[in-house]
């Protein structure tokens, strides 16, 4: 037998605890074993919690609960690699949940905790999941602040040169959230984290290209950090992956960066000179790419030795071949999505907004683009599209271009879409497209645009009624354009537009209004439709504009003598009155109109200025109601004559027409001279049978036939008697029968006098229905003749001058002494014609005796007709004058000396004397 060899077997130390295999199930378990001093411990732990949070969000908030945050954050920053890296995957997971990123940012040194974990030296794993963390984090900006004072960007910046995509992803999450602080934008460029990103767009991951295009569009908002793309030719870059279909769910996000560099000139000049605003056209447009070399061999000749030849030929066969790769030929065109033709459009229409881009757009044919996006499906696409081209129709060559390349038909034929994004956009482009070109004007009546155009006006998208109007307003800068929109009736339907409650929409309305109203038919067409009154609500907007385009219209439209009137009689002239004498709300516009109005209105201008100039002619239909008090409301002539007689001052009214006299036909004289005669019973009624009394009409109104009832009785009645064998009637049978008969009568008289004065109220009814007339004055008529057979033909205009006065104060009771006017007897005869007439508006030729007031609106009024240049002025205490413009007399050489003086014409001490203005006597004539 062998000899047994004991085994060596070391026991334990005592000290030292066995091995024991834990199995737990419990959080709070795990939670515990955080805080255990050995790192195998911490580092299963972490991996326990790492699974565990990963499950589901609950078990993040249950987490939080067992107070695992701070531990993990201590762990986090320990030495141990494995322990770090579980901790840091269980840490980053969990800020996923918005109360452990509220935690985290309570505690200082999180933010600091995680930046370090992106140092080069640790594990791939630890950027990975510390670089999630930050994204969380950084949703909120007092976080962004935190990871920028940290120096956290420039690690993140390096972690997108990474070559594990997860690591790519989680910087630039976290970096496109930061991006929205706009020093991190400055940051980024300082840290050349432009062209890793640029680099991502080529990744495999359409996330990390999203979220590349993402920081991109947030990166180039700033205009250094454009600077730098242009130089890396992100332009380039980006047109390249719109060449690739199947990346066309991002193409959205890549024309949105381009739409951020197209902004600067100099990105504009950059991809006009490398051919790729063309490219980018064609693809938007889903046509093949153009061939450069083909149009202009030259061209690309000059360009390379403006480039200065710094590539060698292999790096140049390299981007061929790449570009053959990635650009797909043109027989395989896949058309772009409609969102990216929309941003596309966009892109144009930011672009063209400076003058410069405009001019570099239209250049490469930009225009072409957008007229061919008009066609799409997309009512989105054609509204971006037509938006873009109104904003390029602001470049003046850009318009005749649009015209000859055919845009104007498709934009027309939009008018009728059912979109009203469409609608507005479309109205934009046409206003821009008309304004200050005629040709396009008059192309707009050729295509049939006239008839959408109106009927737009009551579309119920606002903004496109207001661009309508502004459409319009450019046309009828065209007179034939402007009579064919009237007989539209555009002016009817431009007065809904300006009851709306949009400012925009009152103010472009009020203006096409005061563009078509300048014709006479079309005022008419006004009033008839109602459409003065909107006008005069909008003059108290408070919107300056809306104030200023209605004052316009109404000075328009003030032009003729009814239409001022209809303004006045709504109480236009009132709140003008009010708008002048407003400190925040005149306005020249205000001033002008008041003005026009009330030259179109003299009987408003006298009372509410008390002068009448050389230029204002007093017609027809002139009244003088005494000055009147501001803010006062001006009443109308026919208002006065409806007023009841009273005791004040008598309104002076000028009206020379003659009254017409209707000739009525006398009926033929009776062939008999007896009263009675069946002839005279048998006249018509319409030979002036109204005049009858109702007395003489039943005199010759013959009986009627007897009724049915009284025949039978007559018949029993001769029955009876032929019975009796008696022939005569009896007394009784007579008296019965008379009986009946005047009963009969009597109530056919009741009937007759009814039917009367049913008539004769009738007939007062039409009569208050008539409308209103002005009182006639043939006085006035006898005296217009008479100054124009006898004075108008005097050689001179100062003996025109003197005789009239003459001739006016001959009509008016003769000259008056000096000192005498008190004296002189004139309102007991002007109260004797005020009750004559039973009325307060007394017609001036019926004054024979009249002072300064009365005569010197009669001598104006003659002195109009008769084309002698004079003025109207009211003064106080019924004082009124006229001053003229006349020549000094030369004695010498017998002619008139130049310039003319104003006089004051004498009506009343020494009628015909010429009074030098300012002199003591023709001062004491215009005073009491």
């Amino acid at each position: 037998m062998g000899k047994k060899v004991k085994e060596d077997k070391k026991a334990p130390p005592e000290d030292v605890f066995d091995t024991i295999l834990v199995e737990s199930r419990q959080a709070a378990t795990v939670v515990l074993m955080l805080n255990s001093p050995e790192e195998d411990v911490q580092s299963k732990a972490c991996e326990a919690i790492y699974k565990f949070v990963n499950k589901c969000e609950e078990n993040k908030k249950t987490l939080l609960d067992l107070n695992a945050i701070d531990p993990l954050l201590r762990l986090v920053q320990g030495e141990d690699k494995t322990v770090r890296r579980n901790a840091c995957m269980a840490l980053g997971v969990m800020c996923a949940h918005p109360d452990v990123r509220k935690l985290l940012r309570k505690r200082d040194d999180s933010i600091a905790a995680f930046v370090n974990l992106l140092q080069p030296e640790e594990d791939t794993v630890v950027h990975e999941f510390s670089a999630l963390a930050l994204s969380y984090l950084a949703t909120e900006f007092s976080t962004k602040v935190s990871i920028f004072e940290n120096n956290g960007i420039e690690p993140l910046v390096k972690c997108l040169s990474s070559t594990d995509p997860d690591v790519q992803k989680n910087a630039i999450e976290a970096l496109a959230q930061m991006l929205l602080d706009y020093q991190t934008r400055g940051a980024l460029r300082e840290y050349d984290g432009l062209q890793p990103m640029l680099d991502l767009l080529k990744s495999e991951y359409a996330i990390i290209q999203k979220l590349s295009l993402l920081s991109l569009d947030r990166a180039s908002q700033d205009a250094e950090n454009r600077a730098s793309l242009r130089e890396l030719e992100a332009i380039s870059h980006l047109i390249k992956f719109l060449a690739h279909p199947e990346w066309n769910d991002l193409h959205v996000m890549a024309v949105m960066v381009l739409s951020n560099l197209l902004e600067d000139v100099e990105s504009l000049e950059q991809i006009k000179e490398t051919g790729g605003l063309k490219r980018l056209v064609a693809i938007i447009t889903d046509q093949p790419p153009v061939e450069e070399e083909t149009k202009g061999g030259k061209a690309d000749k000059k360009a390379g030795s403006r480039a200065g030849k710094k590539s060698a030929k292999g790096e140049a066969k390299k981007v061929i071949e790449e570009k053959d790769e990635q650009s797909p030929g043109g027989d395989s065109i896949i058309p772009t999505l409609p969102d990216v033709k929309m941003s596309a459009a966009r892109a144009i229409a930011r672009s063209a907004r400076s003058v410069e881009n405009r001019k570099i757009l239209h250049e490469q044919e930009a225009e072409k683009m957008l007229i061919h996006l008009l066609s799409h499906e997309s009512v989105d696409v054609q509204s971006a599209a037509a938006q873009a081209l109104g904003i390029m129709c602001e470049n003046l060559s850009s318009r005749d271009s649009i015209r000859e390349w055919e845009g104007l038909a498709p934009l027309i034929r939009l008018l009728n879409s059912e979109s009203g994004d469409v609608k507005e956009s479309v109205t934009l482009a046409l206003t821009n497209l008309t304004t200050a070109n005629s040709t396009n004007c008059n192309e707009m009546m050729n295509l049939n645009g006239l008839d959408p155009l109106i009927q737009l006006l009551a579309d119920s998208r606002e903004e496109a009624v207001a661009n309508t109007a502004s459409v319009l307003t450019n046309l009828a800068q065209e007179e034939v354009l402007r009579i064919e929109c009237l007989n539209r009736a555009v002016v009817s339907s431009l007065i809904d537009p300006l009851k709306t409650s949009n400012t925009n929409v009152q103010s472009k309305a009020a203006l096409a209004l005061a563009a078509f109203v300048c014709d006479a038919d079309a005022r008419t067409e006004l009033r008839v439709s109602g459409g003065v009154e909107p006008l005069i609500v909008l003059l108290h907007s408070g919107n300056d504009e809306v104030r200023r385009n209605t004052s316009w219209a109404i000075t328009v439209c003030g032009v003729d003598e009814p239409t001022a009137t209809e303004i006045c009689k709504l109480g236009g002239l009132e709140v003008l009155q009010q708008i002048q004498m407003s400190s925040t709300r005149r306005s020249p516009f205000a001033d002008a109109a008041l003005e026009r109005l009330l030259d179109s209105n003299l009987s408003a201008k006298y009372a509410l200025s008390g002068h009448l100039g050389s230029g204002n002619l007093i017609e027809d239909g002139f009244f003088d109601a005494g000055q009147l008090k501001a803010g006062t409301k001006f009443l109308s002539l026919e208002d006065f004559c409806k007023q009841e007689m009273n005791d004040k001052r008598p309104t002076l009214l000028i009206n020379s027409k003659q009254e017409k006299v209707e000739v009525k036909e006398s009926p033929p004289p009776p062939p008999s001279s007896e009263p009675d005669s069946e002839t005279d019973s048998q006249q018509s009624p319409g030979h002036g049978n109204r005049r009858l009394s109702w007395k003489s009409i039943l005199k010759k109104k013959p009986s009627p036939p007897p009724r049915q009832e009284d025949n039978e009785a007559l018949k029993a009645d001769s029955s009876k008697t032929s019975v009796s064998g008696k022939s005569s009637r009896t007394g009784r049978e007579t008296k019965s029968r008379t009986k009946a008969q005047r009963e009969r009568e009597e109530k056919q008289k009741e009937e007759e006098i009814q039917a009367q004065l049913a008539k004769e109220a009738e007939a007062q009814a039409a009569e208050e229905n008539k409308p209103f007339t002005t009182p006639a004055d043939p006085a006035l008529y006898k005296y217009m003749e008479d100054v124009m057979d006898k004075i108008q033909p005097l050689p001179t205009t100062r003996l025109q001058v003197v005789a009239l006065a003459e001739y006016v104060a001959e009509k008016m009771g003769g000259p008056i002494a000096k000192g005498q006017v008190t004296n002189f007897s004139w309102e007991l005869p002007l109260s004797q014609i005020k009750f004559e007439l039973k009325s307060n508006v007394v017609p001036i030729g019926k004054i024979k005796a009249g002072i300064h007031v009365h005569r010197a609106l009669l001598f104006k009024t003659l002195a109009d007709r008769i084309a002698v240049g004079c003025s109207l002025t009211r003064g106080e205490y019924n004082r009124a004058w006229n001053e003229v413009m006349l020549p000094e007399e030369d004695e010498v050489a017998g002619g008139a000396r130049y310039p003319p003086k104003p006089y004051i014409v004498d009506l009343i001490h020494e009628p015909g004397k010429l009074l030098p203005v300012n002199t003591p006597e023709a001062v004491s004539y215009q005073k009491l």
